[in-house]
């Protein structure tokens, strides 16, 4: 079991932030077969290119760092908020120390790939950061730069509800709500299904991070990240076939049109039209027009937060969301 100690400092220094590099190296993962196996969809759309690029560039010696247990740090920095880019990421890559890197080269590389000549004379040249950060970089913008608008508008919304279900009811039900194996109890989070004994915040608090390619539950204990938690999105499950965002037949896609019935399911948690349009690759204009038509039907409202206008179902539309399963 991992035990995280948690204390009321600790609490008011826990935030929430977006990490495109770990999402990428879970993707990396995957393809590998090394991770949570992909949708047949994604599979066959990434695949071909994955292979490609191993083929092309030092891909192999960022994959060989990989362990069953996890990864190195260099590859995917600590994020500093929600605002993370692959920029960001990517400039705190290059700018890893060789020797920090070797560092983790000695502790990760140590599988059968490691040994890979090709692999090893990357490991050991003097430009290895370079050339990692350049195959990773590359990785970025043909396997997931077309994706990620949507699924960064997946766990901007994620964060947006947990944000406010922190206001009404507190962290413990927040940090409950990750995962049904997820508990508080004597001031301290356990989960049961983690390794890890007891680890104190010591004041720093706990970083949490939506993820749309974590399984489950992922945690992270070294330095120089924080102490975090990594946990699976909401909204992901559609994305990875597991459920239909719209269900066949549906009384309520007849009565309001298919369209309308994706947003009014969509928004079990509130969003801005911006959030709606990348996550359902719809169009900005499209998704106004309908929201529009939405509110005026008394089926949403909607209320200013900060620089967005965030839309939420009414109780009629909650009543015409249930009465539709």
């Amino acid at each position: 079991m991992l035990r995280f100690e948690v204390s009321v400092e600790d609490l008011l220094r826990s935030r929430f932030a977006l990490s495109p590099a770990m999402d990428l190296c879970f993707l990396l993962r995957s393809l590998a077969g090394h991770g949570r196996p992909l949708p047949q969809a994604w599979a066959a759309r990434l695949l071909p290119a994955f292979e490609r690029l191993r083929r092309e560039t030092e891909l192999d010696a960022a994959l060989a760092l990989h362990t069953p247990q996890g990864g190195p740090n260099f590859v995917a920095p600590p994020p500093r908020g929600l605002n993370q880019t692959w920029a960001d990421d990517l400039a705190m890559i290059r700018a890893t120390p060789l020797e920090a890197a070797r560092h983790e080269f000695a502790i990760n590389a140590t599988g059968p790939s490691a040994r890979d000549p090709r692999v090893r004379a990357v490991l050991d040249s003097p430009d290895a950061v370079t050339r990692i950060a350049e195959a990773m970089d590359r990785a970025w913008h043909e396997l997931l730069a077309a994706d990620w608008p949507q699924l960064r508008a997946i766990c901007e919304r994620d964060v947006v509800h947990r944000v406010g279900v922190i206001g009404e009811h507190g962290w413990v039900t927040v940090i409950e709500s990750l995962h049904p194996g997820i508990a508080w109890r004597v001031g301290g989070i356990e989960i049961g299904f983690l390794r890890g004994g007891t680890v104190r915040l010591a004041g720093d608090g706990l970083l949490v991070i939506p993820s749309v390619f974590v399984g489950h539950v992922a945690a992270h204990m070294e330095d120089p990240w924080p102490r975090t938690l990594i946990y699976s999105a909401r909204g992901t499950a559609a994305l990875w076939g597991e459920q239909e965002t719209v269900p066949r037949p549906d009384a309520l896609t007849a009565l309001v049109g298919r369209a309308r019935a994706r947003l009014l399911l969509a928004l079990d948690a509130p969003a801005s039209t911006s959030h709606l349009a990348r996550s359902l690759a719809m169009a900005p204009g499209a998704v106004g027009d309908h929201l529009a038509i939405l509110r005026g039907a008394g089926l949403l409202v909607r209320a200013r937060s900060g620089r967005s206008v965030l839309y939420r179902r009414t109780p009629l539309g909650e009543a015409l969301v249930a009465g539709s399963g």
